[in-house]
C-alpha cells in the first residue's frame, strides 16, 4: 500500500528512490501488522474473559449449591443473573466508548470483572455470588460491543475480518477453558482464573494505542496520527487513509447528536436492520438453549450422561471458529453467514428428528447418534460462521458518531436474546422437543433469506466505503 501511494503523490520522483521504498516497505508492514496484532490480542483477552463468565456455572453447579446450601432457585438467581448485567453494560457500552474512548471502556469493563471474581472467591452466602456475577455480566456487556468495534477500527481492511473473527475464537475458547479447567479445580479457585485475562488487558493497554477513528472524532489529531503511524508502521505513508478518516469524521461531525429515535431515520435504519436483524437470527437459531443444556439435551434423547458429548461440544467448537477465522477475508461475509446457517438448519433437523424418532418409539439405536450428530452439526456450522460474522458486520456498518447508539441497541438485543432463548429452552422442551427444534431449523432457514437479501457485503471494503454505500 505504501508503495503505491508514494507512486501517486511522488511520481516525479527518480527510480532509486522507488527501489529504497520497496526495501522500507517490507519493514514497515512488518511493524504494522505487529502493532495491529498486538492490540488484536489485547483487545481479545476481553473475549476470551466473556466466555470465561459464561462457561463459568457449569461445571461449578454442583459444588457451589453444596458448599454454600445453596436451593436450585437460588443457584438459578445466580446462573441467570449474569445476562442482566449483561443487559445493563450493553446498553451504556456505546455511551461509555464514546465518552471514555474504546481503551478506557475496556480498562472500566476489566475493573467490574475483577471486582466481580473477587466477590465469587470470597461468597459465603448467595448474595455475594449474585453481586460478583451481576458486576461480571456488566463487564462482558461492555466488552462484547467495544472489542469488536476496537478492532474493525484499528484493522486494515484486507485483515480486518479475520482478525474480528478472534473475537468470538476467544470467546468460544474461554468457556471451554471454564469447562475443562472447573472439572478439576475448586469453584473458587476457577474464579480466581479469571482474573488472569482482566490483568492482562490493564497491563496491555499501557502498550497499545488507541482507536485512530476516536481520535478523530473527539479532535485530537496529533494523537490520531501518531496512533496511525503506530498502527501503519513508523514510515509508512498514512497521509491517504488519514485524509479520508479525517474528511468522513468531519461530515459526520456536522450532524446533531443523535438519539434512539433518529436510528429510524431513511439515512440510518438499513444498518440498524442489518445490525439488529443479525443478532435476532443468531439467537432465535436457538444456540442459548442448546449451548447452556447441551448435556441434558444428550440425556433427553438417550444417553446415560451428556458427558462425553458436552466435552465433544466445547472441544470441536475451537478448530472449527479458527477455519471461520481464516475464511472471513477470502469467502467473504455473505456466503460464510449463509452456508453457517444451512448448516444449523441441518443440525436442527437432525436433533429434532431423533426426538420425533424417540416420540413414536421408532429406530430406538438411532435416537442417540442423530442427537449428538445433529448437536455436533449445529455448533460447528454456528462456529465458522453464524456466531462471528454478526459481530463482524455490527462493527463495520454504524457511522462512528451514531456507533454509540446503534451499537448498544445491537447488543441489547442480543443480550435480551440470549435471555429469552435460555429461558424458554426448557419449557418449550417440555412442550414438544422435536416441535422446538423445528422452530429453531426455520429461524435458521430465514436467516437464509434475510442475508441473500438485506444483508450487504463488506468484505475488502473500507469502514468509510461500507458506511457509504448503506446510507446511500
Amino acid at each position: 500500500m505504501a508503495i503505491d501511494q508514494h507512486q501517486d503523490v511522488e511520481h516525479g520522483l527518480e527510480k532509486p528512490f522507488i527501489h529504497k521504498a520497496n526495501c522500507l516497505d517490507s519493514d514497515q508492514q512488518n511493524g504494522s501488522i505487529s502493532m495491529v496484532l498486538l492490540s488484536t490480542c489485547v483487545a481479545v483477552c476481553g473475549s476470551f474473559q466473556f466466555g470465561s463468565c459464561v462457561g463459568y456455572s457449569s461445571p461449578t453447579q454442583s459444588a457451589i449449591r453444596q458448599d454454600l446450601n445453596l436451593s436450585i432457585s437460588e443457584f438459578s438467581m445466580f446462573g441467570s443473573i449474569i445476562t442482566i448485567g449483561a443487559m445493563i453494560g450493553a446498553v451504556t457500552s456505546g455511551r461509555l466508548a464514546d465518552y471514555i474512548g474504546r481503551k478506557g471502556a475496556m480498562r472500566m469493563s476489566a475493573v467490574f470483572c475483577i471486582t466481580g471474581w473477587l466477590a465469587v472467591y470470597f461468597a459465603m452466602e448467595a448474595l455475594f455470588l449474585d453481586v460478583g456475577r451481576f458486576c461480571t455480566g456488566y463487564g462482558i456487556g461492555i466488552f462484547s460491543y467495544v472489542v469488536p468495534v476496537f478492532i474493525a477500527e484499528i484493522a486494515p481492511k484486507n485483515l480486518r475480518g479475520g482478525l474480528a473473527t478472534l473475537n468470538q475464537l476467544m470467546i468460544v475458547c474461554g468457556a471451554s477453558t471454564a469447562y475443562i479447567v472447573g472439572s478439576v479445580v475448586t469453584w473458587r479457585t476457577l474464579a480466581l482464573t479469571g482474573l488472569i485475562p482482566c490483568l492482562l488487558i490493564l497491563v496491555g493497554l499501557f502498550f497499545i494505542p488507541e482507536s485512530p477513528r476516536w481520535l478523530a472524532k473527539v479532535g485530537r489529531k496529533k494523537e490520531f496520527e501518531s496512533a496511525l503511524h503506530r498502527l501503519r508502521g513508523k514510515n509508512a505513508d498514512i497521509m491517504q487513509e488519514a485524509n479520508e478518516i479525517q474528511a468522513s469524521i468531519d461530515v459526520l461531525l456536522d450532524q446533531p447528536k443523535v438519539r434512539i429515535a433518529d436510528l429510524f431515520d431513511p439515512k440510518y435504519i438499513r444498518p440498524v436492520i442489518v445490525g439488529v436483524g443479525l443478532m435476532v437470527f443468531q439467537q432465535f437459531g436457538g444456540i442459548n438453549g442448546i449451548g447452556f443444556y447441551s448435556s441434558e439435551t444428550f440425556v433427553a434423547a438417550g444417553f446415560s450422561s451428556g458427558k462425553a458429548g458436552t466435552i465433544a461440544y466445547a472441544i470441536i467448537q475451537v478448530p472449527i471458529t479458527i477455519v471461520g477465522a481464516v475464511l472471513m477475508d477470502k469467502s467473504g461475509r455473505r456466503p460464510l453467514l449463509m452456508i453457517s446457517s444451512a448448516g444449523t438448519c441441518l443440525g436442527c433437523i437432525l436433533t429434532g428428528a431423533s426426538f420425533f424418532l424417540k416420540e413414536q418409539d421408532l429406530l430406538a439405536g438411532c435416537v442417540p447418534f442423530l442427537a449428538v450428530s445433529g448437536v455436533l452439526v449445529y455448533i460447528s456450522a454456528f462456529s465458522i460462521g453464524t456466531g462471528p460474522v454478526p459481530w463482524v458486520v455490527m462493527s463495520e456498518i454504524f457511522p462512528i458518531h451514531i456507533k454509540g447508539v446503534a451499537g448498544s441497541l445491537v447488543v441489547l438485543v442480543n443480550w435480551l436474546g440470549a435471555w429469552l432463548i435460555s429461558f424458554t429452552f426448557n419449557y418449550m422442551m417440555a412442550w414438544s422437543s422435536a416441535g422446538t427444534f423445528s422452530i429453531y431449523a426455520a429461524f435458521c432457514a430465514l436467516t437464509i433469506v434475510f442475508v441473500a437479501k438485506i444483508m450487504p457485503e463488506t468484505k475488502g471494503k473500507t469502514l468509510e466505503e461500507i458506511q457509504a454505500s448503506l446510507s446511500s
